[in-house]
């Protein structure tokens, strides 16, 4: 079968859920199943996944707030890295957002994940030299 980029469904969540457990972008004070529940709130066609069939394959959450987009969970199954899923995700996020009228597209990799910002040197993303700062408003643990 063929890969396919669509929105996250209701069936979706769990088989989410476990590749986000499984490749290590969960942390504990971000409960996964409340950021999905909040960006399908806000801009359910901005949550993708990648199937093939049934199978889960990748996932990746976007966010616009009306002066930039934003990427989230980017994920990809350990058995199928390499063939492109991961970008055809990030492509499908970028002409959603673009449809939108975003501007700017933005996200936030740890400083010591090489391996995730030389994927993105790879899609053109530039390194920025901003320094974020944050405040958690409601606690999710």
């Amino acid at each position: 079968m063929a890969v396919e980029v669509r929105p996250l469904e209701d069936a979706d969540v769990e088989d989410v859920v476990e590749l986000w457990h499984e490749v290590g972008i969960t942390r504990p004070w971000n409960d996964p199943r409340t950021d999905i529940r909040r960006a399908r709130a806000v801009w359910p066609e901005l949550l993708l996944v990648a199937v093939d069939g049934r199978a889960l394959l990748g996932s990746v959450m976007a966010g616009y707030d009306g002066h930039r987009g934003w990427l989230y969970y980017l994920a990809t199954a350990p058995a199928r890295r390499g063939e492109g899923i991961g970008r055809r995700l990030v492509q499908e996020a970028e002409a959603r957002l673009m449809a939108l009228g975003c501007p700017k597209v933005m996200l936030m990799v740890r400083a010591d994940n090489d391996a995730v910002l030389e994927f993105y040197d790879g899609l053109d993303y530039a390194r920025e030299s901003a320094l974020l700062t944050g405040k958690r408003l409601i606690p999710d643990a």
